[in-house]
């Protein structure tokens, strides 16, 4: 009998990080959608961070799960980061013609909790002065 995977989703100051490890069955990535789709709400989040630093190879169904996790927390209110592309995963994607639109993407997992606390902030510079009282001119 295989063995049980799972991909932990670790909460950490209202974002979440999912650490994919290795190329993963259809039932995996299913449930790993599911899973961050309710924890987005449980959680209250408002960041996701992918983590796939540790993937070799990314077929078109892990890409298309990633993406579409990607665009649903979007339409979520999240703003989501693809952290950790290795080079030759790159490159297959571009040569495979296989797209992340609208995903930023971060060279590792430091750069992406940097990258979310940018958007962050600047949503929140936004909000200020969207509310602070402006002189007639």
């Amino acid at each position: 009998m295989a063995p049980i995977v799972r991909i932990p989703v670790i909460s950490l100051y209202s974002r979440l990080i999912v650490p994919i490890q290795g190329l993963l069955g259809d039932g995996v990535m299913e449930e790993l959608s599911e899973q961050v789709s309710r924890r987005i709400v449980s959680d209250g989040a408002t960041g996701l961070i992918i983590d796939v630093s540790a993937v070799d190879v990314m077929d078109s169904y892990v890409t298309r799960v990633v993406r579409d996790l990607a665009l649903t927390a979007r339409l979520m209110g999240v703003d989501t980061v693809v952290s950790g592309l290795q080079a030759n995963v790159a490159i297959t994607l571009v040569e495979m013609g296989l797209e992340l639109p609208g995903v930023a993407t971060t060279l590792n997992l430091e750069r992406a909790l940097e990258h979310l606390d940018e958007l962050h902030d600047e949503r929140d510079q936004r909000r200020a002065w969207s509310e602070a009282p402006h002189g007639d001119s």
